[in-house]
């Protein structure tokens, strides 16, 4: 029998969103290979950390990477755990909606308010890494044509954005079977030419390990309230990027076997993030050093590619390397418009974003992210974005994992079918992380912009974030006037 409680039909809400039930729900055609092969472009989001991390903890850089990276394991426990629990959940967005989802009786639910915000602050925090990429993109190309250097970094990067976003939009209006095969062959032309820089220096004597042991940290660090606090900052904003690899599990409706795909995609993909993040930053800092890096703060890999494979070597490891910006691009895109097709087809965002193509594709959400993406160019700093986009990050952890903790702790969504469980009593692992995105990291993200920025990319990010709340009770409304019709 179902488990019931207050209305709820809990049994049914795992397996099947109203919407979904009604037939709107996208299609299972991808393996753990191919949700894979759309993910292992998160390695590449570190890029635009590196010399900015760098400036602030100077070679503990290094160690906040690997960190980071074990509290994406930590928490990637959970978040598998839940994809099983809900295998028609689109990841984190879906994972919050379906466990804080209301009785059905109230117009304007909390429960559905607080899953809705949760998707929502996912969805921004996916979002921006299409501008983020598009300005990286155009800095790199500029520094490797020299015929390039009298357009602006604006025009450059907004082209850039243009011609990749219209690419992918078309390529991926296909299914994301094509997103996948799009995926298998940006990743062999672009984690080659990542893999041949960060290794050359080690290879050719280039690598020096005084560099990195000769400057820990700034002269001027101290374990005081002010530093912690910007320590916190930075883990909000490595997080962003080195814990971002649950994006493998936001593709569940679209797996074949949720049961067993979701956990390999999402846990070969975390492997591929550890050896990752800890080896380029590493590898940067020991051959650059420290002011080296500062002295590249956007694309300090074009110094790190000159210095193990020379100016030919560089043309084209550069040129595979903005392959795999693309292929982070493409990464960002599926997952934030798969984010606001969950949120409207729980009721959560007008429904208007729910719409699917032929191929079952959620085209409208992707033309409206792409739109919103060329707004975000205008920003030019990749960190300013990044910044207020990590904001959207640590709620929607926080919140997921909170919604975690809920679902091991309440008897009836515990009672659940669970192919695959975290170590028992990882409900406390959970709120230990949850308790560490909100409030410490989020008070860390908006110190640390205040100090960095000023106050406008938080303010950015705390009207993005603010947005959802009349799109919110539109979408209630709209909910309660096709309840009274049918």
């Amino acid at each position: 029998m179902a488990s019931k409680e207050e209305g709820v039909d809990w049994q049914q809400a795992a397996q099947c969103s109203k919407v979904v039930c009604e037939g709107g729900s996208l299609e299972r055609t991808i393996d753990w290979k191919q949700g894979l092969a759309i993910a292992i472009g998160v390695p590449l989001l570190i890029l635009p950390s590196i010399g900015y991390f760098a400036s602030y903890l100077y070679s503990f850089a290094i160690i906040v990477w690997g960190l980071s990276v074990f509290q994406g394991f930590m928490q990637n426990l959970a978040y598998g755990e839940l994809a099983t629990t809900f295998p028609n959940a689109s990841g984190l967005p879906g994972f919050a909606q379906n466990v804080f989802k209301g009785d059905g009786k109230s117009k304007y639910d909390k429960g559905n308010l607080i899953g809705g915000f949760s998707a929502w602050s996912y969805w921004f925090a996916w979002n921006p890494v299409l501008a983020i990429f598009a300005i990286l993109v155009g800095s790199y190309l500029q520094g490797l044509i020299p015929a390039l250097s009298g357009y602006s970094a604006y025009s450059l990067s907004l082209a850039a954005g243009v011609v990749i976003y219209s690419t992918l939009l078309l390529i991926n209006s296909r299914g994301l079977s094509s997103g996948a095969t799009m995926g298998y062959i940006l990743a062999f032309l672009s984690l080659a030419p990542l893999a041949i820089i960060t290794l050359s220096p080690f290879a050719t004597g280039d690598f020096v390990l005084s560099n990195i042991t000769g400057s820990w940290f700034p002269a001027d660090w101290a374990w005081d309230l002010h530093h912690i606090l910007i320590l916190l900052g930075i883990f909000a904003m490595a997080q962003w990027s080195a814990c971002a690899w649950e994006t493998a599990a936001i593709y569940g409706p679209e797996y074949k076997k949720p049961g067993s795909d979701v956990p390999k995609a999402l846990f070969s993909c975390g492997a591929v993030c550890l050896f990752t993040y800890i080896l380029v930053q590493t590898a940067v800092t020991g051959t650059l050093g420290v002011e080296g890096v500062l002295a590249q703060p956007v694309s300090p890999m074009l110094p790190l590619a000159q210095a193990a494979l020379g100016t030919v070597g560089t043309y084209i490891a550069i040129i595979m390397l903005v392959a795999a910006m693309v292929l982070i691009i493409q990464t960002a895109f599926l997952g934030s418009a798969r984010a606001m097709h969950s949120m409207a087809t729980e009721g959560n965002l007008p429904r208007v974003f729910g719409k699917i193509n032929a191929n079952g594709t959620p085209i409208v959400a992707m033309v409206v992210i792409a739109l919103f993406n060329l707004g975000l160019i205008s920003f030019g700093t990749p960190t300013a974005i990044l910044a207020a986009s990590a904001i959207g990050y640590v709620c929607a952890n926080g919140i997921s994992l909170f919604a975690y903790f809920k679902a091991k702790s309440n008897p009836r969504l515990a009672a659940l079918d669970r192919p695959f469980k975290a170590p028992s009593g990882w409900k406390n692992v959970a709120l230990l992380f949850g308790l560490f995105n909100l409030p410490l990291c989020l008070i860390g993200i908006v110190y640390l912009n205040s100090l960095e920025i000023g106050w406008t990319s938080t303010i950015v990010g705390f009207i993005v974030l603010s947005l959802y709340i009349p799109l919110w009770l539109y979408s209630q409304h709209e909910v309660h006037v096709a309840k009274n019709k049918a």
